[in-house]
Parts: C-alpha cells; sequence; structure tokens
C-alpha cells in the first residue's frame, strides 16, 4: 500500500471568505445562520509590531480562527469537497490529510499520481496550496518499487516513518516505532518531573507515578 501525507500551507489561514460563504451555501446554509456566520468573519483587520513599531492595519480577507471550535468547522467545510472524483481512499482529520491505495502494479500507482494531481487542480481551484516539500510517501509492505510520485512537478520524499495524528506509522507495519516514541516522552516528562519537584509527599508521588 501506497501512502501520501499532504501538507496543506498555512491551511486554516488560507481560507477564502466569498468562497467559504458560496460552500455553505451549496451545503443549505442561508437566513440568519448564515448572515451570523458572516458577521463573526467580517470587519476583520490585523497588524504586526516590529522592535516596538506598528504597521498600519490591513483587512483580513480570508483565515479561520485557530483554537475555535466554529473556526474548525468552517475549515472542515472548505475542504469538505476535497475527495471529489479520487479513485483511491482519502482520510481527513482537520488539516492532516492523506491518500492511499494498494498497488499492486503500475497502473495502481498511476491511479495514486492522478488522484495527487485532481488535488493539485483543487488546490489551484480554491486559491489552496500544498506544501511539496512537507507531502511525504511511505511504501508500506515487503514488496516495494521505486516509483516516484510527482506533485507540481516535484517528487515526493519517501520516508520509512512517518507521524499522523500523534501515531508514529511504520513501513512495515509494525508498532515499535510508536512503542519507543511513546516511552521517550513519557521518559523525558518523568525526567522533568525529578528535576523541577524536589519535595514530593508519598501520596502525590504516586498520584505523578
Amino acid at each position: 500500500m501506497d501512502v501520501v501525507f499532504l501538507d496543506l500551507a498555512k491551511a486554516f489561514d488560507k481560507v477564502l471568505h466569498k468562497r467559504l460563504i458560496e460552500k455553505l451555501q451549496k451545503r443549505g446554509i442561508w437566513g440568519r445562520l448564515k448572515c451570523i456566520i458572516e458577521s463573526w468573519l467580517a470587519n476583520r483587520r490585523q497588524r504586526v509590531c516590529i522592535k516596538g513599531v506598528m504597521s498600519g492595519w490591513m483587512r483580513v480577507l480570508s483565515g479561520v480562527t485557530q483554537g475555535s471550535v466554529l473556526g474548525a468547522l468552517l475549515f472542515l467545510v472548505y475542504i469538505n469537497d476535497l475527495d471529489t472524483g479520487l479513485i483511491n481512499e482519502l482520510l481527513k482529520f482537520a488539516d492532516d490529510t492523506k491518500v492511499f491505495g494498494k498497488v499492486t502494479d503500475g497502473s495502481d500507482r498511476k491511479s495514486i499520481q492522478d488522484d495527487l494531481n485532481r488535488l493539485v487542480n483543487w488546490a489551484d481551484r480554491w486559491k489552496k496550496e500544498f506544501n511539496v516539500k512537507k507531502c511525504k510517501l511511505t511504501q508500506v509492505g515487503k514488496d516495494k518499487v521505486n516509483f516516484k510520485y510527482t506533485m507540481k512537478g516535484n517528487t515526493l520524499q519517501e520516508t520509512s516513518l512517518e507521524k499522523d495524528v500523534g501515531v508514529v506509522i511504520s513501513d512495515d507495519g509494525k508498532t515499535l516505532s510508536q512503542c519507543q516514541y511513546v516511552y521517550n516522552k513519557v521518559t523525558r516528562i518523568l525526567g522533568m518531573i525529578n528535576r523541577t519537584i524536589r519535595y514530593k509527599e508519598r501520596r502525590i508521588k504516586g498520584g505523578l507515578w
């Protein structure tokens, strides 16, 4: 199985408000609810400060607020049709997206490449962009073929390990890398606790460990 992990550049920031409203309307969102969402997006401004010097205010015409419930929902609405017309499977979890398919011959790999081309066309149509340098290919299984997938003329980097929604995916399908990742993370946390908390009651220490 070939798995391509995709990375949308500035995913939440590049959600055009006008295009988003169009998609909401196609989903049947009209009337008062549409007005509330438009009001939530409208009249946003931003500026930057460098060494105490402030820039002028600029209107914000794209982007949804990260960390907010509504922002995440609107982003999902914006990319909901990302898999339209694809042959292979595509999974979406917020801005973590991957396309994958079983490969037995050249035609299977060509179908995945065709899907990647469709995704690039979708991104161009909706003013999004894939960060090709961060898009990775993992070939899961024993019989691997040296096949190069491309996006926008750039060859995707192949990796044997890839972290996906907090889980380490290995090209051999084994969980050893995930276990090692969790062990290292827990060891760092316990080390930090030991270094920073000198005095601990037995009851508290038992809860920590």
